[in-house]
């Protein structure tokens, strides 16, 4: 029996269960199982060499945003729309092929928009190369999940469902856990806060179902069985998300409200350009790029070539900015002054630590170098050696 199919079975030991006091510790057992399967499922097989098939393209500019959705939403025409980049588009399915590469350019920065061949349901499972576009997904700072309007409400999860298979996790947080496993010792169970979805014992079974039995576990939240799974696992991927409804202009303007308002949703019209300048400017808020401007000492700023920060990439910290500008330039800064939002007046004298925010100007002031002078006991150097048996030593005395 394959992978596939056993996890099918399990899956379908879990719908035949029901769900109350008694079964969760059984159902916990089994969704362990599950996710122990599919993390080998995405292992490639023993004996290959690692390279495969696959369409990745070399990162480019300040983010990277990924079209993702069934065959035929609309995705390679708003890659043209908005990049200028051509993708061929048609009236049939996969029409894309492979992955094609734009770059946006918005608020003095460049952002890279790949146009990805759309996906089938059992992605997940490699079918119609779906495990070669989530690959991409997952190297991407957001996900823009283009549906259409038209079709059913179904899409949506049927996508979801396919990202949570693979071990990514859309518009969530890293749960609040503390996991480490330990060489001795046993199995140290706390909590800092009350937990009504999963008890001491359940966290033993799962523990006990990977084979582990030494091990460090904190609770600082509330949190449920898949996520105490995830942390384990130790491999899962938290990204943003935008669900980008297109075709607005064949549905009524009720169908539009509704979608318009459901949570990290914006609606378009690829045919008629409707509401591409809202989807850029909900682009940028979700990727929270952060331009920082140089200030020159005794000059004025150069707002012609900002420094793009984000907290995915780096962080957006006056010791990050130093960082982006040269590796040795935080060793040689005294501090930095600060113009913009981040700053309490003007200049603010600034750390390491202080947290840039968008449109910041920033002049870094480096220490000075020490000057020999000063006589007696002013002089700031010595040009005596540091230890005494690096002294000269002098001639013996003539007898």
């Amino acid at each position: 029996m394959g992978i596939i199919e056993r996890i099918k079975e399990i899956e379908a030991e879990m719908a035949r269960t029901q769900k109350n006091k008694a079964t969760e510790y059984h159902l916990g057992q089994l969704k362990a199982k599950i996710a122990k399967l599919r993390t080998q499922l995405l292992e490639p097989p023993k004996g290959s060499s690692g390279g495969g098939d696959g369409f990745e393209v070399t990162k480019y500019g300040h983010g990277r945003v990924a079209l993702i959705g069934f065959p035929s939403v609309g995705k390679s025409t708003l890659l043209t729309m908005l990049t200028g980049t051509h993708s061929e588009a048609a009236s049939y399915e996969f029409t894309t092929l492979t992955c094609i590469p734009g770059v946006i350019r918005y608020n003095d920065t460049k952002i890279q928009l790949l146009d990805l061949p759309g996906i089938i349901e059992g992605a997940s499972e490699g079918k119609g190369r779906g495990r070669q576009v989530i690959a991409v997904a997952k190297s991407s700072d957001l996900v823009l999940m283009v549906l259409d309007a038209s079709k059913s409400e179904g899409h949506r999860q049927i996508l979801t469902k396919e990202f949570e298979a693979v071990g990514l996790r859309l518009n969530k947080r890293p749960p609040q856990i503390y996991f480490k496993k330990k060489k001795t010792g046993g199995i140290s169970f706390n909590t800092t806060a009350p937990l009504t979805r999963i008890d001491e014992k359940l966290c033993y079974q799962i523990l006990h179902e990977y084979k582990i039995h030494n091990a460090e576990v904190l609770f600082r939240e509330d949190a449920t069985v898949d996520d105490f799974i995830d942390v384990i696992e130790g491999n899962r991927k938290y990204i943003k998300c935008v669900y980008v409804y297109n075709k607005i202009d064949v549905v009524g303007i009720d169908d539009v409200d509704r979608l318009a308002r459901q949570p990290n949703s914006i609606v378009i019209s690829c045919n008629l350009k409707l509401n591409l300048d809202r989807l850029l400017a909900r682009m940028w808020d979700e990727m929270g790029l952060v331009r920082v401007y140089t200030k020159p000492q005794g000059q004025q700023p150069d707002f012609d070539e900002p420094f793009v920060l984000s907290a995915d990439r780096g962080g957006c910290t006056v010791e990050d900015f130093c960082n982006h500008v040269h590796k040795t330039l935080v060793k040689d800064m005294k501090y930095a002054l600060v113009w913009g939002t981040s700053a309490r007046h003007y200049p603010q004298h600034c750390g390491l630590s202080h947290r840039l925010e968008d449109e910041d100007v920033v002049q870094i002031v480096k220490k000075k170098e020490r000057e020999e002078g000063g006589r007696g006991r002013f002089k700031t150097h010595s040009n005596a050696p540091a230890r005494i048996a690096d002294r000269e030593k002098k001639a013996p005395l003539k007898q």
